[in-house]
């Protein structure tokens, strides 16, 4: 795929699905309304919210510039992701969505975020399991399974992975 076109592909499944899960529905739950809440946790939520949206956005680029392609499923990347965030964790992109729903929960103090956070994380950890990493195994073989050996799924590795 073409730089160009991953780029744009990216940028609008950027809109539809993080934007969706991590915008749109929060929104739609909470209005973005600030209840009574203590301070501290106001502003790590806010650290949180920034935090995740630079890990979202970097994992969306890796996508464009190493992968040649884009984190939709109908137009997945021509290689494997491995680099950047991708050599701590493989799925920066799903743990950076739901930092986004639990930063603005401790943001705006609206807990009717978190049961919503655990459904989103059972979706993603279930999609991964049953979707993603068949089609990665089935895309990329023993590239896929020597990294998947190496870096783990949730929990981010205290070094990053190299592949060589």
């Amino acid at each position: 795929m073409q730089t160009k076109k991953a780029a744009l592909g990216s940028v609008a499944f950027f809109v539809i699905a993080p934007g969706g899960v991590a915008g749109l529905v929060p929104w739609l739950l909470t209005r973005w309304r600030f209840e009574p809440f203590w301070p501290p946790l106001r502003v790590a939520g806010a650290v949180l919210l920034v935090a995740a949206l630079g890990v979202l956005v970097s994992a969306f680029a890796r996508f464009v510039s190493e992968g040649f392609g884009t984190p939709a499923p109908v137009a997945p990347p021509d290689r494997l992701v491995v680099g950047g965030l991708y050599r701590y964790v493989r799925n920066p992109m799903y743990l950076a969505v739901l930092s986004l729903i639990l930063g603005q929960a401790l943001l705006f103090g609206q807990w009717v975020l978190l049961p919503y956070a655990a459904v989103v994380a059972l979706a993603f950890a279930s999609m991964v399991r049953w979707h993603e990493e068949p089609v990665l195994l089935r895309d990329f073989g023993t590239q896929y399974e020597r990294y998947r050996a190496a870096v783990p799924g949730w929990w981010p590795r205290l070094r990053p992975w190299s592949a060589g």
